[in-house]
């Protein structure tokens, strides 16, 4: 990698930009080329901590109505984030020529740098040859607390590995030391101490100085464990991905062989096989190569292994999983649904649309100005569907394109004005 060009990439700079406070000042990436580009200086850089919060993430469907997830978020130091955006680069690009060397460039597509794909294209990827089969077994499944199980002596081998290491020199180890015994403040005590609302603490030039820093020092906490790495940081997806490069270069091998694909999405995965004698046993095999990497787990609820026989779906996951939940009907993958027939975009995602929209409509009529309707209009319809930031109907539009026009992907798009009209006035009552 030429680290000027890199650098100097405006894109990159812009990426590197963040306004938040935190232990440093507030810098980009081309302020600190010199510093993070020298690894004598990487190596001996004392990292602060990151800056810790819980997301809670708000999820909706029409049968089981609000549901929360949390989520742990970890954010750098302007200077550490600098530092782990450079690393990062790096790793993807010795990570890209693994696997185009194995053989397995395809198969994991999530946080590439090389690579112009969405979850929608792999999504169609993975419904086109189910289609191409006609009669299939399909396995999808993700990985229970993927970042937070991460093993990190298992890590620091396959980190060598990409990058062609006997050991890690000192500026690598540096970085992997530091995001894998990391250490975390609340950002709940910080705002305490600085008897701060959250906006205004962003404001601070710097989140605490020297002195405040010293006398507090006791809200820092160390992850002791032997595993885990922060979610949120510039390097933690590259990780992720290395973390699973014998997995992917495993399981590949054997789908293959079979005459099928496998794609894995971050945590989400998918498996085809075309239906033989005895196919589904197929699955046990995979099951079984991905339990040998280290600490990770299936999801149990989320692991769903499907029959499909002449466009109809029968989910056999019992047959194999004893906790398996045999619910489904439909192939959930990558925010679509694929019934046999039809492809859409699944429930959940549409449901979690018009949640928001109906949140959003709601505040804006306690506060009934044209200003906050226009917002509600550019956000949550299709007039805002071609705005710079784009919203959920640019995604349809993407979808549609990927799709085609003979997909089913979002039928409720004429009706999706009057819904709005209709959230205002009864928000109003």
């Amino acid at each position: 990698m030429n680290a000027k060009d890199w650098i100097s990439d405006p894109k990159v700079i812009e990426k590197s930009k963040k306004g938040y406070a935190h232990f440093d000042l507030r810098m980009d990436i081309s302020k600190a080329a010199g510093y993070v580009t020298n690894p004598d200086k990487v190596a001996h850089h004392g990292f602060y901590p990151f800056i810790h919060y819980v997301m809670k993430i708000n999820k909706y469907n029409k049968q089981k109505g609000k549901k929360s997830k949390e989520r742990e978020i970890c954010y750098a130091a302007h200077i550490d984030r600098c530092i782990y955006q450079f690393y990062s680069a790096i790793l993807n690009e010795s990570y890209n020529l693994y696997l185009d060397k194995e053989g397995i460039d395809s198969v994991s597509v999530a946080y590439r740098t090389n690579l112009q794909k969405s979850n929608i294209h792999i999504a169609r990827e993975a419904f086109d040859y189910i289609r191409e089969l006609g009669d299939a077994y399909v396995m999808i499944g993700d990985f229970t607390g993927f970042f937070d199980n991460l093993d990190h002596e298992y890590l620091k081998r396959q980190w060598c590995t990409v990058m062609r290491f006997d050991t890690l020199p000192e500026d690598h180890y540096a970085v992997f030391k530091n995001v894998t015994k990391y250490s975390t403040w609340e950002l709940e005590d910080l705002l305490k101490i600085t008897s701060l609302n959250l906006k205004e603490f962003n404001k601070r030039r710097i989140a605490l100085d020297k002195t405040e820093y010293r006398k507090n020092r006791k809200h820092i906490s160390k992850n002791t464990k032997s595993y885990q790495i922060p979610q949120g940081s510039p390097i933690s997806a590259v990780l992720a991905n290395i973390y699973m490069i014998d997995a992917d270069k495993y399981v590949n091998e054997y789908v293959t062989s079979l005459g099928g694909i496998y794609r894995r999405y971050s945590d989400d995965f998918i498996v085809v096989i075309p239906k033989k004698d005895n196919t589904i046993f197929v699955m046990e095999q995979v099951i079984n190569i991905l339990r040998k990497t280290p600490r990770l787990q299936l999801e149990p609820n989320k692991t769903q292994i499907f029959e499909i026989q002449e466009q109809i779906i029968e989910n056999v996951g019992d047959k194999l999983l004893s906790d398996a939940d045999n619910s489904k009907k439909v192939i959930n993958f990558l925010g679509f649904t694929f019934d046999g027939k039809n492809i859409m975009v699944r429930s959940k995602t549409i449901g979690k649309y018009y949640y928001r929209m109906y949140r959003k409509a709601k505040s804006i009529s306690k506060n009934p100005h044209l200003e906050g309707k226009a917002n509600l209009y550019k956000k949550y319809s299709v007039h805002g569907a071609t705005a710079k930031v784009g919203n959920f109907f640019t995604y349809i539009m993407h979808a549609e394109d990927a799709f085609g026009e003979d997909e089913l992907i979002y039928r409720d798009l004429k009706n999706h004005i009057p819904k709005i009209r209709r959230a205002l006035n009864n928000s109003k009552k």
